[in-house]
């Protein structure tokens, strides 16, 4: 029974840090959801924070597991239609996500470290795949780093765009189309 009360807390967390936000969340109203006391939500989670960390690291591992692949820089088109169909079946997990990075930018957010070392893992990851395949420039002329944050904030915007308006299509191929004018790989 402990793993799953625990699994329903960490999901009511997910969705209501995605509605409310983390500062917009109380650990009252988490415990009203599921069913338990601010002292039963605790007996799982011992702050809100850890609350917090936890529910990142579910997003992590969900994330992860959908898109363990580390394919060849020529497949990216198609690894990145992927993980926009991957947030687009996740919703929940694509809102917590833009909810909390972007709460994370106010002082004293306790995700902000977690945000900062995220983006600086996926940028480092994607440099030097870029830099083992290309070298210092790719075909487009640019850097690693100058693809690696482009396509970084790329995906990022769609999916902001995305949660704005659902109805919105084409992002695969418009990601298709950026990535290979950044690889350098267009016609033409």
């Amino acid at each position: 029974m402990g793993t799953s009360r625990r699994q329903e807390i960490l999901d009511a967390a997910l969705e209501m840090f995605a509605e409310r936000g983390y500062r917009g969340t109380s650990l009252d109203a988490i415990a009203e959801r599921v069913g338990l006391t601010r002292q039963g939500v605790l007996h799982y989670f011992p702050s809100k924070k850890k609350l917090l960390a936890a529910v990142l690291e579910l997003r992590d591992e969900a994330s992860r597991e959908a898109l363990t692949a580390d394919r060849p820089v020529g497949e990216w088109p198609v690894q990145l239609a992927e993980v926009v169909a991957y947030d687009r079946a996740n919703a929940g997990l694509a809102q917590v996500y833009s909810v909390l990075v972007a709460e994370s930018v106010t002082e004293g957010h306790p995700a902000q470290e977690y945000f900062r070392d995220y983006y600086e893992r996926v940028r480092a990851r994607t440099v030097r795949r870029l830099a083992a395949q290309y070298g210092d420039r790719l075909p487009s002329g640019l850097s690693p780093e100058a693809v690696a944050t482009a396509l970084v904030a790329m995906i990022d915007g769609m999916q902001q765009q995305w949660l704005l308006d659902r109805e919105r299509a084409g992002h695969p191929e418009i990601m298709r189309d950026v990535l290979s004018v950044l690889l350098g790989t267009a016609p033409r």
